[in-house]
């Protein structure tokens, strides 16, 4: 019995469990898949593979994120696509201050899920309309269509958070409230499918990344405003002018 269980446990551990959210979409690619099928049997073939893909873009998998207040920690899965000074976007209610600000760039096979940066009060969270270009060109953080959350942390340090919708994403998630208190890698949205998600640090304080790496959500640390020292992984973020 006792060998069956852990037989059962060592199964389980292979599948990563997925969100809630995609149920709908699973199910809707299911019923598709059906119908092409029923067309013909290789449509049906690639209608499997398609709700292969929809349930992996919808997996969830548990994270632990490294200690230590101060650490800001990548809310997304990616590519880091730009680190750069820029002027903060007057949403976020950071008084305009250029802060570096680093974008991770989700394709469609990466994981969807956000994660709280820090520990602390979410003070803020905005809605912006708009387009759907390129989540990869810079003037996505401007342009598209993105919710953004500012967060406040240990010793009143607020950093921002802001996800943003890509060409082929048309649907941001949040879970969370203004007013609520997460912790350091807890979810709080998740965008679909295919997006970007910028952390705008606190001020003064510089990368522990480089552009090009790939950053783990709720693991990864992308800086550490107590630590006294910035750049000492990354390079130089590149001035930009206000926005």
């Amino acid at each position: 019995m006792q060998e069956n269980r852990s037989l059962l446990d060592t199964i389980l551990s292979v599948f990563v469990p997925i969100h809630k959210d995609g149920y709908k979409f699973i199910a809707a690619f299911a019923a598709g898949t059906l119908v092409l099928s029923w067309i013909s049997q290789p449509l049906g073939w690639l209608g499997v593979l398609a709700t292969l893909w929809c349930i992996y873009f919808f997996r969830d998998p548990a994270r632990v994120p490294p200690e230590g207040e101060s650490l800001v920690i990548a809310p997304a899965d990616g590519r880091i696509s730009a680190i750069e000074v820029v002027a903060s976007p007057r949403e976020l209610d950071l008084e305009g201050e250029r802060r570096t600000r680093i974008s991770i760039f989700l394709s469609v096979f990466d994981v969807h899920i956000n994660r709280s940066p820090i520990a602390g009060r979410i003070t803020k969270i905005v809605y912006v309309p708009g387009k759907f270009l390129n989540a990869e060109l810079d003037k996505a953080s401007e342009e598209n269509e993105r919710q953004c959350l500012t967060l406040e942390g240990a010793g009143g340090v607020r950093i921002g958070c802001v996800q943003i919708a890509g060409l082929v994403a048309r649907r941001i998630v949040t879970f969370v409230e203004q007013g609520d208190t997460v912790a350091a890698g807890e979810r709080f949205g998740l965008i679909r499918f295919g997006s970007r998600t910028d952390v705008y640090l606190p001020k003064g304080c510089g990368p522990l990344v480089k552009v090009g790496q790939t950053a783990i959500g709720g693991e990864t640390v992308l800086a550490d405003f107590g630590s006294g020292k910035s750049n000492r992984r990354g390079s130089l973020p590149q001035e930009t002018e206000p926005l």
